[in-house]
């Protein structure tokens, strides 16, 4: 065991860069996977603890006042039924920011879908215009209990009196109503009711839902909103960072066991005579194995415990954004403590079992040195490097190509080491610049309007037509009216949109087809192809309220809001089918370079508050911080790079010691044979960088397309980087190699006499 040490101890001062780029490569493995586990973790576990505490309903149905809804309870699976609450659409103000919600009158706190507290008291009779907030809404208003919202064009205020979590699909400005609790007597003009259900197997949902449209009839049925769809909106954006963080990782921690077992491979080809003179003295073959294998998993240990109890444990919870936040709520998690071991040991494991293949050949090496073979078969020139040589360029160059390709399964070994890396890189990259087109081209990805507005019920679409046209930097406005209708089977709802005109046609990004111009023409978003299970080209029927409406899916488009789960056709398409349609919104295209938030400073004092503008909700916007997530991605992956390319040159330079005194002996100048080296690292890592940029954009591609295809969206959003920042990448690789192995190669070009003779002995 003492030996064992010593000689450890002998090989981690010769090669001390390359054991700290393998600990920091591991801690930054190991901390990605424990983010993408803390991520998954923060985007489920919040929802899923306020739906079990707050006993939440499986189904919210929202239907006119005359349904039977009594008659849900005898629907088999319906555990428990709420009562039909009173709801009303309304438009509140507080400090100066509006939104939409839906009062809904609860004369007592509900059994099902109880609102858990978490600010003030529930609603007092004593206090008829006391509400209760759900918190998403609160933070959007910046409302606390003891606050007054005002109801503009009523004349009416509510107090809030206090304020709570909720399992339903959360306040969105634009997108959805934010819910607030009331007394009946609050809810003045009520547009309907919601009922909720809270089933036994929370698997038989549609069913449920079919079941109960049939009873109550799809004529009284106007939405319908389910747990998945609530947990789905709750998990967001954090889903998607820990998918990026646990591919990223996985990926990185493949390339690291590459990375390493090249490594050892490439130490073991440099010390076959060491190696059998410790045979020579006593060692067995387990103890060689034993001393590699120990060392990078002391290696490994050390950067998985560096990972987990510092970065992620120590300073986890203080990194700014979700990725502390979701550290911190991680923490108090359940499997928290079972993650925190499993994770580590399992990627020392993986480095441990890569290190044991590569370490068995040094257990295989014979006592007795076996003298090298007079000639390294393939090592002669080619007749394209004698070619090469023959038109006078310089042999640096072409000796040096030479030498990074006679080698042909070594070398591509090395190659597909150092690619791997090199590609998830480049897959970052393209993740990189999908987001910031979603930033800066909003409009190719069907967000072409900067604003919505919606008007109240004091304003006719004249009079706001007038307002809109009159504000300067207004480049067009869209009228629209979104309703909601029943899917065939009548299973779940799905938001049918009338935008636009035949006239002046809504500016649709499309990813199939073509734009809907003609009669009952519509497009559609990749989540209702998928809900339907139809395609462009096909008819669809669906009803809203009592009336059918039948339309000809003649495109996709790239549809980011409502999970993609929304058919567009033209506003004269629906008025066609109901004369009594009027536009209830309007979206703004901007001039370029005018700032939305002017414009809706402007449009709201001109209205005197009868207009609600938003800015639309661009989903890149949730995605700021997986930049610094891509970043760290890179830093890491770069480790492991210089991991497989510090092995690569210690392999060339190893090599290269049988030739030195021949190309000396032909008139070659150290700086020459340096040059040789360099050349032929800066081969093989351009092979490995063209390689990966080659591999790496179908992979990215297919990647964010089936991403984006998972989430509804729809395939179509992927962008790749640009040529010249692919060309900079590559180049960069190339040079990044030849500086690195620069120093090392002039060293051995430089080396004396008696010891290049001992090192070919």
């Amino acid at each position: 065991m003492r030996a064992t040490l010593r000689w450890a101890h002998s090989d981690l001062r010769a090669h001390r860069g390359e054991a700290l780029f393998i600990v920091l490569a591991t801690a930054g493995i190991v901390a990605s996977l424990l983010l993408a586990t803390a991520l998954f973790g923060y985007a489920t576990n919040p929802w899923q603890r306020v739906f079990t505490q707050s006993h939440g309903a499986h189904v919210w149905l929202h239907t006119a006042r005359s349904a039977e809804t009594q008659r849900l309870a005898a629907l088999d699976g319906v555990e428990s039924v709420t009562d039909a609450y009173l709801v009303e659409s309304a438009t509140v103000v507080s400090r100066g920011t509006r939104a939409t919600v839906e009062l809904r009158g609860t004369p007592s706190l509900p059994s099902v879908g109880r609102p858990l507290l978490i600010a003030g008291h529930w609603l007092d009779a004593g206090e008829p215009d006391g509400v209760v907030l759900e918190s998403r809404l609160a933070r959007a208003l910046l409302a606390e209990p003891g606050d007054t919202l005002a109801l503009p064009g009523t004349g009416r205020a509510l107090s809030v009196v206090g304020i709570a979590d909720s399992a339903e699909p959360r306040y969105g400005p634009g997108e959805q109503p934010g819910l607030v609790w009331a007394q009946p007597s609050a809810v003045r003009a009520p547009g309907g009711r919601v009922v909720g259900l809270r089933l036994a197997d929370p698997d038989d949902t549609d069913y449920t839902v079919q079941r109960a449209v049939t009873v109550l009839g799809a004529g009284v049925v106007g939405e319908v909103s389910t747990w998945q769809q609530a947990r789905a909106e709750a998990q967001g954006d954090n889903r998607l960072l820990g998918q990026v963080l646990g591919l990223f990782g996985l990926g990185a921690l493949i390339a690291a066991g590459l990375a390493v077992h090249g490594a050892i491979g490439t130490r073991i080809r440099g010390h076959l005579r060491d190696i059998s003179v410790l045979k020579a003295i006593g060692f067995t073959p387990a103890q060689v194995v034993r001393i590699f294998l120990l060392q990078h998993v002391a290696y490994a240990v050390l950067g998985a415990v560096a990972a987990a109890v510092v970065l992620t444990e120590g300073l986890g919870a203080r990194i700014p954004g979700r990725l502390g936040d979701a550290v911190g709520v991680w923490q108090g998690l359940p499997g928290h403590t079972v993650a925190m071991g499993a994770i580590p040991v399992c990627a020392v494991l993986l480095i441990g079992a890569v290190t044991g293949l590569a370490a068995w050949r040094a257990g295989r090496v014979p006592p007795v040195p076996v003298p090298h073979p007079a000639a390294v078969a393939g090592g002669g020139l080619t007749a394209v490097a004698r070619r090469a040589l023959g038109l006078r360029l310089p042999p640096a160059l072409v000796l040096g190509w030479h030498r990074a390709f006679t080698r042909r399964p070594r070398t591509f070994a090395t190659v597909g080491r150092l690619a791997l890396p090199l590609l998830l890189m480049v897959v970052a990259m393209s993740a990189w610049t999908t987001i910031d087109r979603f930033h800066n081209r909003p409009e190719e990805l069907g967000l072409p309007a900067a604003l919505t507005v919606r008007p109240d019920s004091t304003l006719n679409d004249g009079g706001t037509r007038e307002l809109l046209d009159r504000e300067p930097g207004v480049a067009a406005v869209y009228p629209g009216v979104e309703v909601a209708a029943l899917v065939p089977g009548q299973t779940a709802t799905i938001a049918l949109r009338g935008l636009g005109t035949r006239e002046a046609p809504y500016p649709f990004a499309l990813a199939e087809g073509r734009r809907a111009d003609g009669p009952d023409e519509a497009v559609a978003g990749q989540g209702l192809l998928d809900l339907l299970d139809v395609g462009v080209g096909d008819w669809v029927r669906m009803t809203v309220g009592d009336q059918p409406q039948i339309l000809h899916i003649v495109g996709r488009s790239i549809e980011p809001e409502n999970a993609g789960r929304v058919i567009s056709t033209s506003l004269d398409t629906l008025h066609e089918n109901d004369p009594n349609l009027s536009p209830t919104f309007y979206q703004l295209r901007l001039d370029p370079g005018t700032d939305p938030r002017h414009v809706a400073t402007a449009l709201s004092a001109a209205a005197h508050g009868h207009l609600d503008v938003h800015p639309v909700t661009n989903p890149a916007d949730g995605l700021s911080s997986m930049r610094a997530v891509i970043v760290g991605l890179i830093c890491v992956l770069a480790l492991i790079g210089l991991i497989e390319l510090l092995s690569a040159i210690g392999g060339t330079i190893r090599e290269g010691e049988r030739d030195l005194l021949a190309l000396k002996a032909i008139g070659l100048s150290p700086r020459q044979i340096t040059a040789i080296t360099v050349t032929a690292t800066s081969c093989t890592a351009l092979a490995a960088a063209a390689a990966a940029t080659a591999l790496a954009l179908p992979l990215s591609n297919w990647l964010i397309n089936a991403q984006g295809h998972s989430s509804g969206i729809g395939a179509g959003i992927a962008r790749t980087p640009s040529p010249l920042l692919l060309l900079l990448f590559i180049t960069s690789a190339a040079l990044g190699a030849a500086a690195l192995s620069t120093l090392p190669a002039t060293r051995a070009a430089h080396r004396r006499l008696a010891d290049t003779l001992s090192a070919v002995a």
